[in-house]
């Protein structure tokens, strides 16, 4: 298995290109899914992915796509 794991800063920067606040606020939420390694956080590549696959189809029911 080869999943890739992102700090919340990385997500943030890298991927999402948000703040990191808003990061740790979709954790908190459940929009954006996270595991804990440790004291650390980790966002998986595959919830990154599912979270922007969401935000799409809801942009686009909204608009009416």
């Amino acid at each position: 298995m080869t999943e890739t794991l992102f700090s919340p800063e990385q997500a943030a920067r890298d991927v999402l290109r948000v703040g990191r606040t808003t990061i740790y606020e979709l954790m908190a939420s459940g929009e954006l899914r996270s595991i804990t390694i440790g004291r650390l956080r980790r966002i998986p590549s595959s919830a990154l992915e599912e979270f922007i696959q969401r935000q799409l189809a809801e942009q686009g029911n909204e608009t009416g796509r």
